[in-house]
């Protein structure tokens, strides 16, 4: 019984097996059928958009095709209008080549007539002279000669009254051109001109300060004047400090050096050599800067930057009080109104004013007077020629080469003449200093010199390499010696010769 039972349970669990398979078979092949007939209706729709997407795509096409069609035609149409209108523009150029040769034969046989008629004319007229001079028995020079001596002899006085008349006239009205050319130049650039001083007044912002610039036992100020060879004058001004030098060079570098002391509050010996030399730098800027405009306002352009900068060295310098650079561009505007007027070079006249001191830079250091200074340093810098030409007469040591030199010469002389434009005490006084510190530099070892107090103290700095302490107090001896015998000064001169040594060295 029970094992009846257990076969009908096994046979059961077959039979139930078999139906789940053959159902999951049945599921399966219903759902593959299914997802077939999905990928045939989607390739159906992706055949019908592609067949869409062409169906666009011919048409887009078939416009193009025929707008670019039509754009060729039109082009094609145009291209055979221009052709048309060049073959008629042809045409008539041949035309008119041939109305202009035929004009240019009739002209030449008109000419040819011309001449033939001229020659008739011309064997004429000889043939008349010939038969004329038969008929006087004069050549036609005898005739003229006889017929010019009978007017002058009876006309003899008349001429000469004439040509006196005329020849006073014409020195009267040269003489009146020149005088209204000189007068109207003196009249337009003739303004008063700018006189350098001999000393600066810095301005304190506190009255405090003087002791810090003085420094302890009077060191910084001794620094200051060592440093920059001015004279600091340090009185019982309130607010105020004198720089004295007649160097203004010197002085405007002790100006600007004092000013960044005062501003940086830090003063001592080491500080004012450094800032001593940060102001040369600043000065040499504004010497730059002061030739560019010098150049500008004389309107003389392409100057070399080198002899921009030798020009602006000129603002620091004077002939008999009157400052060089701004005596050089008067002179270029009054050479300018007077080339003009007399038909000179304007350009060259301006050129050849502005630079006629350019020597005067450096006049103290090279050999030769400050014109023939002037022309090795134009030559150096490739100016023109004429310029050179110009510039180097007008202190009348070379001739009158070219109209521009005399334009130059007078124009010096105007610039200079006018009443009020120069003193000599000045220069004189500058040159005396300037000897004076001439005759300290051209001995061996010495550095630098300062003329200071005035001229009534010479300040000279030694190489401690190459004099001794015992070379120095010769020294002072035989410059004092030298002073007295070649130069002639009121009251005393005192020769300060300063040796120092240093030993620096630096911790890392």
């Amino acid at each position: 019984m029970q094992s009846t039972i257990l076969l009908a349970i096994i046979g059961g669990v077959v039979i139930g097996i078999t139906l789940g398979y053959y159902l999951r078979y049945i599921h399966a092949l219903s759902k593959k059928q299914s997802l077939e007939h999905s990928i045939k209706e989607r390739v159906l729709e992706a055949e019908e958009k592609a067949l869409k997407i062409i169906e666009k795509a011919e048409a887009k096409a078939e416009t193009l095709e025929r707008e670019k069609k039509q754009e060729f035609e039109a082009l094609d149409e145009k291209l055979e209008k221009t052709e048309t209108r060049l073959i008629k523009k042809e045409e008539l150029l041949d035309e008119r080549q041939i109305a202009i040769d035929s004009e240019k034969e009739n002209v030449r046989d008109k000419i040819d007539q011309i001449k033939s008629i001229k020659d008739q004319l011309n064997l004429r007229e000889a043939s008349i002279t010939l038969e004329i001079q038969k008929a006087a028995g004069l050549t036609k020079e005898e005739a003229h000669e006889i017929l010019v001596k009978k007017v002058e002899k009876e006309q003899e006085e008349d001429l000469l009254s004439r040509i006196q008349k005329l020849r006073i006239r014409g020195e009267e009205q040269y003489d009146d051109e020149a005088k209204n050319i000189l007068t109207s130049a003196i009249h337009r650039i003739g303004n008063t001109l700018r006189v350098d001083i001999m000393s600066s007044i810095i301005e304190l912002p506190s009255e405090d300060i003087k002791g810090k610039i003085i420094g302890k036992e009077g060191r910084n100020v001794r620094a200051f004047e060592r440093a920059t060879g001015v004279d600091v004058l340090i009185d019982d001004t309130p607010g105020h400090i004198t720089l004295s030098s007649f160097d203004p060079v010197r002085r405007e570098i002790a100006r600007v050096a004092l000013e960044i002391l005062l501003s940086d509050g830090r003063i001592q010996p080491a500080k004012i050599e450094e800032v001593v030399e940060k102001a040369r730098g600043e000065v040499g800027t504004i010497v730059r800067k002061m030739g560019e405009k010098a150049a500008y306002e004389a309107g003389v352009p392409n100057l070399h930057p080198d002899l921009i900068k030798i020009l602006g060295r000129l603002h620091f310098r004077t002939s008999y009080g009157q400052n060089v650079l701004w005596h050089s561009v008067e002179m270029a505007h009054i050479a300018a109104i007077i080339a003009e007027e007399v038909g000179a070079d304007v350009a060259v006249s301006r050129a050849g004013a502005l630079l006629h001191d350019i020597g005067k830079t450096v006049s103290q250091e090279v050999q030769g007077t400050h014109v023939e200074i002037g022309i090795r340093i134009l030559e150096k810098y490739d100016v023109d020629q004429r310029v050179i030409v110009a510039m180097r007469a007008h202190h009348e040591e070379y001739p009158y080469d070219t109209p521009e030199s005399i334009v130059v010469q007078v124009s010096d002389a105007i610039s200079a003449g006018r009443p009020g434009a120069r003193r000599d005490s000045i220069e004189n006084y500058i040159k005396r200093l300037g000897e004076l510190e001439d005759i300290a530099t051209s001995r061996p070892g010495v550095e630098k010199a300062f003329a200071i107090q005035a001229g009534r103290e010479l300040r000279i700095i030694v190489n401690p390499e190459k004099i001794t302490d015992l070379e120095a107090h010769n020294l002072a001896r035989e410059i004092a010696n030298e002073i007295e015998t070649k130069l002639r000064y009121p009251g005393e001169i005192k020769v300060n010769v300063i040796r120092e040594s240093r030993a620096i060295e630096i911790a890392r």
